[in-house]
């Protein structure tokens, strides 16, 4: 008996009159709604820039790296698509202009094209249209969300847009466009206006594709009047125009899409038989965060905050849904502060400010900027009993201060930020260091899934609950093995390690001398979600509340 082949249904998602207007949650959202109805859902994002990866990207321009199992450094929507979907997505959900312009150009350096004229159109739409393809079949979906990054009508994006177009021409039943607009209330007008909208569905239609359905971002709800007007101005039914009001969190929108019916209304247009509907975790916890009314003041100690006169907490935007996920679970409503670590290397006196809050975070990062008011924190929670939990850079930090205070050694560092320190205690992994001397910066970090054994009897092995893990990394330096013994002999535990005894993962003080005191050289913050909170995160909010 032959196999009936799976008919794959797409949905692209597009974003009209400005950046950031939210389509990374509306292609989670709406990908966690279909889901909801019963259908393997995959997501893949596509982003225009010429950068092969977003690993060489600067977050305060950008905003995080998010590394996936495979290693892949990825735009952040990846994390949104995560922990949405509740699932574990591979490189091939994540693509690039430069990572599409390589792969053709190494397929006509191959003789891949048989002699053939290799041109931008239409290889390059073909490759994108391939790999789109290939993610969804790899993920055996029934749907897939396609999320193109920029905005419509820039000419960065106009090629990923040409091969949704190609697809919608092949496939006209299984093709599905959704754009996201906004749409503004000027303070001094008064008035929602519908304009912006309008331009970018026809600058949409100026691409060849019409939206079938259009999500409408503003402050509030919009009325029947504008849905009226967007309807017959967007050439779209008035059902198919979906209000997006702003609301308490990002969590609430797709139980927000359902209320005005978007997956019947996605369903039917891709003539798919809707299924029984199964919202009920998602509900829970969004009523978790409703219900959550006792304050939990956590800081986080960075330095990719600034962006000129704003703040970027984009920056760590997974260590902040992680907080989230494991404060709404203990039933508590988090109030995050975001503090720059500069500060207190002009003035020691405002450490004290550390104190206003229940637990620290000291995030990952890069570079010598800010390092020794990071360094200073650690110092000010491990001496005043203040929770810290340290990821990737913080934990280095945290090996740093305690040998420059607890061993008293002069001139510690890490080599990273000083080469010639007498004792780096900090030093780069032996198979990086070729790396380095050849620029071969790119991808070529310690990436992805590593398994780390967790020692019993530790807060570490209390929190998982099991002595091997796994745990996503993206770092070059490590622990330096020269300095494990005094620093042990001097009351610091290293609760996780490497399954051959030799990369320090964890490091954490005992119980009986700090209340919560522990970092992790991988990031826990890249496997939390809403509906699996992080057994690490859930530890350090429940410590950070006695």
């Amino acid at each position: 008996m032959v196999e009936k082949k799976k008919k794959r249904k797409y949905i692209f998602v597009v974003g009209g009159v400005m950046s950031g207007v939210g389509k990374g949650i509306t292609a989670s959202s709406i990908g966690r709604i279909i889901k909801s109805r019963g259908f393997c859902v995959t997501a893949i994002k596509v982003d225009p820039y010429i950068n092969v990866d977003a690993g060489t990207m600067n977050p305060t321009e950008h905003g995080e790296v998010f590394v996936l199992d495979d290693g892949d450094e990825t735009d952040q929507d990846m994390g949104n698509y995560e922990r949405f979907l509740d699932v574990s997505l591979s490189r091939e959900n994540y693509m690039t202009t430069g990572r599409v312009y390589q792969s053709v150009i190494n397929k006509e350096r191959n003789l891949k094209y048989k002699g053939k004229c290799v041109e931008v159109v239409p290889h390059i739409p073909l490759e994108i249209i391939s790999r789109i393809e290939k993610a969804s079949k790899k993920d055996d979906a029934d749907v897939t969300i396609v999320e193109v990054g920029g905005t419509v009508g820039e000419y960065q994006n106009i090629l990923f847009l040409e091969a949704a177009r190609m697809m919608k021409i092949k496939k006209p039943n299984d093709v599905l466009f959704v754009l996201v607009s906004y749409v503004p209330i000027p303070s001094k007008v008064g008035e929602m206006k519908t304009k912006p909208t309008q331009y970018a569905s026809r600058t949409l239609n100026s691409a060849g594709i019409q939206a079938d359905i259009i999500v409408a971002r503003s402050e509030r709800e919009l009325d029947d009047i504008r849905k009226e007007k967007i309807a017959r101005s967007c050439s779209v039914d008035k059902n198919s125009v979906i209000s997006a009001p702003d609301v308490e969190s990002i969590y609430h929108v797709p139980l927000n899409f359902e209320k005005y019916g978007l997956s019947n209304t996605i369903l039917k247009k891709l003539d798919l038989r809707a299924k029984k509907k199964d919202f009920g975790k998602w509900e829970e916890f969004t009523n978790n965060i409703e219900n959550a009314k006792k304050e939990i003041k956590i800081a986080i100690v960075g330095k990719y905050f600034s962006s000129g006169d704003f703040v970027l907490s984009d920056a760590y935007i997974s260590v902040i849904e992680a907080i989230k996920h494991s404060s709404f679970k203990n039933g508590l409503k988090p109030k995050i502060a975001w503090l720059n670590s500069e500060k207190y290397e002009i003035d020691k006196e405002m450490l004290k400010e550390l104190k206003n809050y229940d637990g620290i975070v000291v995030p990952g990062g890069f570079g010598t900027r800010g390092i020794e008011g990071k360094i200073f924190v650690a110092q000010y929670c491990r001496e005043n009993k203040i929770p810290y939990l340290g990821l990737c850079y913080g934990m280095q930090i945290a090996v740093i201060e305690y040998a420059r205070n607890v061993l008293k050694l002069q001139d510690v560092h890490s080599a990273e930020m000083k080469e010639d320190a007498k004792y780096k205690v900090i030093d780069i992994l032996p198979e990086q260091k070729k790396k380095l001397e050849n620029k071969d910066y790119g991808g070529s970090m310690r990436l992805g899934l590593f398994e780390t054994k967790v020692n019993k009897e530790t807060q570490a092995y209390n929190a998982y609950k099991k002595e091997i893990i796994k745990e996503r990394h993206r770092h070059r330096y490590e622990v330096n093995p020269e300095y494990i013994e005094q620093l042990e002999e001097a009351g610091l535990v290293f609760s996780g390690k490497s399954p051959d005894g030799k990369l320090m993962e964890i490091v954490e003080l005992p119980k009986n001398k700090h209340p919560f005191y522990l970092a992790t050289q991988f990031h826990p913050e890249f496997l939390s979600r809403p509906l699996s909170t992080h057994p690490i995160f859930d530890a350090f909010i429940k410590n950070s509340t006695k």
